[in-house]
This record gives C-alpha cells, structure tokens and sequence, in this order.
C-alpha cells in the first residue's frame, strides 16, 4: 500500500524536480517533466494519490543525466508492486517495442486496433502498382472509406522514422494511385504512415505537403497510437507482467498479439507447461487489464 503523499512535500518536489537534467533514449537531454510522469501514471489506472507518491519518491531520488529509460523502471517496479494490471498499461508504449523483431506482429496489432474501430481489416494485401505490385502493411475499409497504411517497426524508442521512410512510402502510394482507375480496390481515401515511435520534423513537414497522414505514440496530437489504444482498450500481449518475454514470444509466434486473444486460444496455453498458478495470475491479469 503506498504512503500517504504529503501535498505540501510533492509539490516541493515537483518544483525542484524541473530543473534536472535527464537523458533521453537517443542520447539528447531535456528537464525532467513531473507532470508527465504523473499524467502517465494516471492515464495507467493509478490513483492520483498513489501517482503523487510515485512521482515525489522518483523526484526526490533523480540525479542530472539520469537516464528516461531508468525512471520509467523505477515508477514501472513500483506499479508492479501494486496491481500489475496498472503496470501492464503503464508500459504499453514500451510493449510496442517487443512486437517484432519482424514487425508482424506491430501489424498485426494495428490490425486489430482499427478492427475494433468497425473497420474489416488485412494485413500484408498485394496492390498492383502502374510500374510494379506492392505489398502494403494494413488495410482497412468500412463504408466508402478506404485506408491503405504502411507500417515502421522500431525495436528502440531511441529511433525515429526519417524521410527517406516517407519518400518511398508517398512513391508506392502513387505507383498503386496510377494503377487505380483500372482497380478502384485499389484507390485508397486515406493514405497512412505508422510507426511505433516518432517521426523526424523533416517527415512531418513532408506529409503534411504531400497529403500522407501519420501515426505516430504521440502524433497528431488527437488520433495518435496512445489515444486510439486507450480508445479501443486494445492491449498487446507483451505488456503482460506475469509470463516471461519467451512465453510472450511463443504466444506471437502462434498468431496471438492481444492480451485479450489469450483465453481463446487454450490449446498454445496448454501447450506451454504453465503451472496452474501461472495460469491463473496471468487471467486475473488480463481480466483487469481488458
């Protein structure tokens, strides 16, 4: 059970807190932000009062040039000793990093997140091209709405998708778009690029000139990755805290990305040699969690 916060102390610490200095994942520097670690954790299921305490234990105990990646294991460790359920959501922007190393699963995933919007969806759907076919990532229809998007996995928040990625992406849009008149399967409404991470400024300036729409953690500022998997309560597997990264990988490899696809496939269960015990942690997890 966590303390109760003296409010007097955390806004002290919330103060003092902002002149830190601390290091992000691709190695650049910025103040450590209080208040969006305490959004987070609220955004997690967290009790504002526990968040407080979380946030006034980290602040109090940060050093300059601590590393983002250790504070969100500190408030992460301390979720966890809660309710892992909490610490399940908590982590989601970080279980997105574990759904490749192929990227299939990401897609997969995404799949799912606009299958729960009403769209009927696929992944890895051929479109002929004018010059040549092209294998786009997702595609999603419902109504008079067609969406193609292609996917960019990164396995490291420090990795951002750059230009380059927006150039082809724009290219084989167009190269589908010329062929369209023949195949109007084929003549998309809304063209996406997604990614798990972030995008450079370079890419945002691009798409927004050329007409692509991006999807990004935190971008746009409404409809982002964040929002729509809070929307949707559309969780992926590996944000589970009660199996192990192999179980998680093993469950994916079996075609199961969300948490909430576990209980329907039994048989991969079974197949793992859980003890009952595991078992059952892992089902009072994903209950709360979905």
């Amino acid at each position: 059970m966590m303390r109760k916060t003296n409010k007097r102390l955390f806004c002290v610490c919330m103060q003092t807190s902002q002149n830190i200095l601390i290091t992000k994942a691709n190695g650049e520097q910025e103040l450590f932000n209080s208040e969006k670690l305490f959004r987070s954790l609220v955004r997690s299921g967290t009790e504002k009062e526990t968040a407080e305490g979380i946030v006034e234990e980290i602040a109090s105990n940060l050093a300059e040039g601590d590393q983002t990646r250790d504070i969100y294991h500190r408030a992460f460790a301390r979720l966890k000793n809660i309710k892992n359920h909490m610490a399940a959501r908590y982590s989601v922007k970080h279980a997105l990093l574990e759904l490749g190393p192929s990227g299939y699963p990401f897609e997969d995933f995404l799949k799912e997140i606009y299958i729960a919007l009403g769209y009927t969806a696929k992944t890895r759907v051929i479109a002929q091209g004018r010059c040549v076919e092209h294998e786009l990532d997702v595609v999603a229809m419902r109504g008079n709405e067609r969406i193609g998007a292609e996917v960019k996995f990164h396995n490291s928040s420090a990795v951002k998708s750059d230009l380059k990625v927006a150039l082809y992406v724009q290219a084989r849009f167009e190269d589908i778009a010329a062929q369209s008149g023949a195949q109007t399967e084929n003549d998309f409404t809304n063209k996406f690029l997604i990614t798990n991470t972030k995008f450079t400024k370079q890419v945002e300036a691009y798409a927004a000139c050329v007409g692509l729409q991006l999807i990004s953690w935190d971008y746009p500022a409404q409809g982002n990755l964040r929002e729509l998997i809070e929307q949707t309560g559309v969780h992926p597997i590996s944000c589970l805290t009660t199996i192990s990264k192999l179980t998680k990988r093993r469950l994916m490899d079996q075609g199961v990305v969300l948490c909430r696809q576990v209980r329907e496939h039994m048989d991969v269960i079974d197949s793992l040699g859980l003890s009952p015990q595991s078992v059952a942690r892992l089902f009072q997890e994903i209950d709360a969690l979905c």
